[in-house]
């Protein structure tokens, strides 16, 4: 199947971040591409793979950087495709603020969807989230892990219940 989601990355560094994000979707049955596409370091690449994602079949682009995280917004500036940034706390980051505030501040007119600092899963989820106002087998599949995640919640709450909270947190 042709990729729908885009997961792309200013350096392979990020990949132990944003492997989360092809993990999930890989999870919901959802076809993606990822691959390493730097701002700064491969200007003419990003400039391609962001006119092109459309034509080629992407529905979304997930962008993760760390640092200056300029490729989110540079994408969303290139497609009409909704762009999710990731902002990645980086060797050479302020704690990852500079991440954050990088992809979260866009300009009016050019919106970059943001989730928490590493939150690559969310950013999955996300694109499925986009992906299943179109399609009832990812909506499904969605449902289906929401529940599970009530589910774990119920069960934890009932263990503490049964078992005390004095005998699960020493």
């Amino acid at each position: 199947m042709n990729p729908l989601v885009g997961i792309i990355m200013g350096s392979d560094s990020d990949l132990s971040v944003m492997q989360d994000a092809a993990t999930i979707l890989r999870q919901f049955n959802i076809p993606f591409e990822l691959t390493v596409v730097s701002a700064h370091r491969t200007p003419d690449r990003m400039m391609e793979y962001g006119r092109k994602a459309k034509e080629r079949g992407l529905k979304v682009v997930i962008a993760g950087a760390g640092g200056a995280a300029h490729l989110p917004g540079m994408i969303a500036s290139l497609t009409t495709l909704p762009v999710i940034g990731v902002p990645i706390k980086s060797s050479n980051s302020i704690d990852g603020w500079d991440s954050v505030l990088s992809i979260l501040q866009m300009p009016n007119g050019i919106p970059v969807a943001t989730v928490a600092l590493n939150a690559a899963k969310n950013a999955g989820i996300l694109a499925a989230e986009i992906l299943s106002t179109h399609d009832e087998a990812i909506s499904k599949t969605l449902s289906e892990y929401k529940k599970s995640l009530n589910d774990s919640v119920l069960e934890k709450a009932g263990k503490i219940r049964k078992e005390g909270w004095e005998n699960r947190f020493d």
